[in-house]
């Protein structure tokens, strides 16, 4: 039973379907000033971007082959991670998060957007898991969400892609997704064996976030 808004630690918006990516950087930097002078809670944001590829700032760009070929258009932005594809069926997820009452700890804030993505796969019947050394999540040697994450004054921005249905699956072929060569992906409908929404998807999400935000929350306070 999803939670009233008002007993939430985080609060959760939808944002207009087909929005770009700029549009949606340009509102994770104004949020995340406004999170860290304390005028706003906790946000997660969750979205379907208009189709785009992004890589990191490196000067590998190996990851996107041949970018002036490519069938979407490119955008460099300031998290880590090589080339992926965000666009249509696909949820991503920007969390504008104080860390520091998690413990200031990247690669803990890492694992616990990952477990996120698993409780939320668990809910539709599909057991996604982690591969030693590798980031995001995967169903046996499949991947079917990626993170990525910028910091600022201990505020995050960026998040997750979580592949839902199978119109998110082909615009991945015409990149290394993440630098991994022979990489396969997948999405959650092709795990559950049943079509769904990223709706339906985005929701379990954030409840699972909320949840899992609250619970680090009180061990921090009570440790």
């Amino acid at each position: 039973m999803n939670q009233p808004a008002h007993t939430r630690a985080v609060s959760t918006r939808w944002l207009e379907s087909g929005i770009t990516f700029a549009e949606g950087l340009q509102l994770q930097e104004q949020l995340v000033i406004d999170r860290q002078e304390g005028s706003i809670n906790d946000t997660l944001l969750l979205l379907e971007h208009a189709a785009v590829y992004t890589i990191g700032r490196t000067s590998d760009k190996s990851s996107l082959q041949e970018a002036q070929l490519l069938p979407h258009p490119v955008f460099e932005i300031n998290r880590g991670g090589k080339a992926t594809y965000h666009g249509p069926g696909q949820l991503t997820a920007y969390a504008i998060l104080d860390l520091v009452p998690l413990g200031k700890d990247l690669h803990v804030y890492l694992r616990f957007l990952e477990e996120v993505l698993i409780l939320t796969c668990q809910e539709f019947g599909v057991n996604a898991h982690r591969r030693d050394g590798l980031t995001g999540i995967w169903i046996e040697n499949r991947k079917m969400a990626s993170i990525g994450v910028g910091v600022r004054k201990w505020v995050s921005m960026h998040g997750i892609a979580l592949n839902v249905t199978r119109e998110s699956l082909p615009p991945f072929l015409s990149i290394v997704p993440c630098g991994l060569d022979g990489v396969s992906m997948t999405c959650l409908e092709v795990e559950a064996g049943r079509d769904l929404s990223v709706e339906e998807v985005g929701n379990a999400f954030a409840r699972h976030f909320d949840t899992l935000v609250t619970a680090q929350r009180k061990q921090e306070t009570s440790a």
